[in-house]
């Protein structure tokens, strides 16, 4: 089950991304153009959104269920020596829940803007902050704290 939910999860963090950064790419286009906020712009906020939770989700499953974690929990003092059991004891998961109040905020506050150009600006600055932390919480391959593969193989 845990793999199941691995592979899951696997392809719901570059539908969030994808879903992100196209999000951020609409806005920036929308905002700058001086262009109506159609409804597929707000289909597009409501669905990042939407795979943002979904994908929050999933990792709070995965989190309490990853033997890292539950080694981190057991032996919290020794493990924050160790970079990567601090790196997705704390500092992932918590800067993935931050991220996803912060797109969840700029979702609601662009859904109640009146004018257009404050409903993409809105949208544009919220995600940006959100993408921005995500890839800040992203265990890189080239990370000095904690380092995934770009693609992973359940085998």
């Amino acid at each position: 089950m845990y793999i199941y939910l691995l592979s899951i999860h696997s392809v719901f963090r570059w539908l969030v991304l994808a879903g992100l950064v196209y999000s951020v790419y609409r806005a920036w286009r929308g905002y700058q153009g001086g262009l109506a906020f159609s409804a597929a712009d707000n289909s597009l906020r409501h669905w990042t959104a939407t795979l943002a939770h979904i994908q929050l989700l999933l990792g709070f499953v995965l989190y309490f269920n990853s033997p890292l974690v539950q080694y981190f929990l057991s032996d919290t003092r020794n493990a924050v020596k160790q970079p990567e059991l601090l790196f997705f004891g704390i500092l992932h998961i918590g800067l993935m829940f931050i991220s996803v109040v912060v797109l969840t905020i700029g979702s609601a506050l662009a859904k109640r803007r009146e004018s257009d150009r404050d409903k993409y600006r809105t949208m544009l600055f919220w995600f940006s902050a959100a993408l921005l932390l995500i890839f800040i919480a992203v265990p890189w391959p080239f990370s000095p704290l904690a380092s995934r593969p770009w693609l992973r193989t359940f085998e």
